[in-house]
């Protein structure tokens, strides 16, 4: 319980400073998710907290599945078809670059690699680089990857996940001479963002009965998706391990349910864990998970090139439909909003359109990692 409060306190004072204004600075290229897994990450190092507990598995078991049923059930599907035909191909051509990248760059890096169980870690990181870090979370659960193991892959995460990002905000300043050079159809991005400087707010405060019924129906989800995951077979597609478990289907169904009810009326209506059970004092040995992390982004870096050659797509398209794999709903609205302040919205439902894609596309590639790590 004493562990449960301090992750609550920590969670509550990280969102509590990123409403100060005179730290916007640091929040807007550093966003929370950062300092939720970076502080549990220190607590664990210097002893604070342990690194094995049943709170952990607790959470894992509940709490994120019914994290993810409450985000699936508010997106609105609707909105982010409408983001148009150039929007959605970037996008999925970035994930198809995080599909194609890890296994390459597990392949050519795992014989520097001690831990046997290093290419679970590269499968739980695929799920934070389509998506963002609750699919880190799901994908760590599918294949049954150590804490051992995910300590240095969350470091290359916020290094080099969040290093594109900066990289990108860079770049917003030369994006009239990359769309020069492309010679971009910027016809969707100017018409995207006309209709969000024109748009209606439409939201309203969450009542308590909303926050009662979406809870209740989260938890019913989740217990059910439970249930059902029990009785399904695990599955290993020619592999020495299942990577389809009972946890996988939980969240499978939990998310599928979650997008099912998202077309109903319910659609108005945890990170902390994870850097708990890292330490930071793994990282010191594996300077190759950091090469291994910069080869794979820079493959999905070429995939985006490449379709924005092909697409004739604007650099706001390529940043964003990075931004909504690699970073995943926290930071994709950050580096639209750079770019075309009023496209914040936009960024947001890519980000949000990353999370549905990664829970499916993190587990193909998952698996191809794991036949790279059987030597097929």
């Amino acid at each position: 319980m004493a562990i449960a409060a301090l992750f609550c306190a920590v969670l509550g004072v990280v969102f509590w400073l990123d409403s100060v204004e005179a730290l916007d600075p640091v929040f807007r290229y550093f966003p929370p998710v950062i300092w939720a897994y970076f502080v549990p990450m220190l607590c664990t190092t210097f002893g604070i907290t342990p690194a094995e507990s049943p709170v952990y598995e607790w959470m894992s078991t509940y709490l994120l599945p019914l994290s993810l049923f409450l985000l699936m059930i508010t997106v609105d599907l609707t909105a982010i078809l409408r983001l148009g035909p150039m929007a959605l191909f970037m996008l999925c051509a970035g994930t198809l670059g995080i599909m194609v990248g890890g296994p390459i760059a597990f392949g050519l890096f795992s014989p520097l690699f001690e831990d046997p169980n290093a290419w679970k870690g590269f499968a739980a990181l695929s799920g934070s680089w389509i998506g963002g870090t609750a699919n880190m979370v799901a994908m760590k659960q599918s294949v049954g990857t150590p804490d051992s193991t995910l300590g240095p892959l969350l470091v290359v995460d916020v290094v080099v996940g969040y290093g594109w990002m900066g990289v990108l905000i860079f770049l917003s300043a030369y994006q009239a001479h990359f769309d020069d050079w492309i010679r971009a159809d910027t016809t969707a991005m100017d018409d995207l963002n006309e209709q969000m400087e024109n748009a209606e707010e439409t939201r309203r405060p969450v009542t308590l009965s909303d926050f009662s019924i979406m809870i209740g129906v989260a938890l019913a989800a989740t217990v059910a998706s439970q249930g059902i995951g029990a009785w399904l077979p695990e599955i290993a597609f020619g592999m020495a391990e299942p990577i389809i478990r009972t946890s996988t289907w939980t969240i499978l169904l939990v998310v599928t349910a979650g997008l099912f009810l998202s077309f109903t009326p319910l659609q108005k209506l945890e990170d902390a864990g994870v850097g708990a059970k890292a330490d930071l004092a793994a990282v010191l040995d594996v300077p190759f998970y950091l090469l291994a992390g910069v080869l794979w982004i820079a493959i999905h870096i070429a995939f985006l090139m490449a379709a924005a050659w092909m697409a004739r797509a604007p650099l706001f398209f390529v940043a964003t439909g990075s931004m909504a794999n690699v970073g995943g709903a926290a930071s994709a609205p950050i580096v639209a909003g750079v770019y075309l302040p009023a496209m914040a919205p936009v960024g947001l439902l890519m980000g949000v359109a990353g999370y549905i894609l990664g829970i499916y596309a993190a587990l193909g590639c998952s698996w191809l990692i794991g036949l790279v790590a059987m030597g097929l």
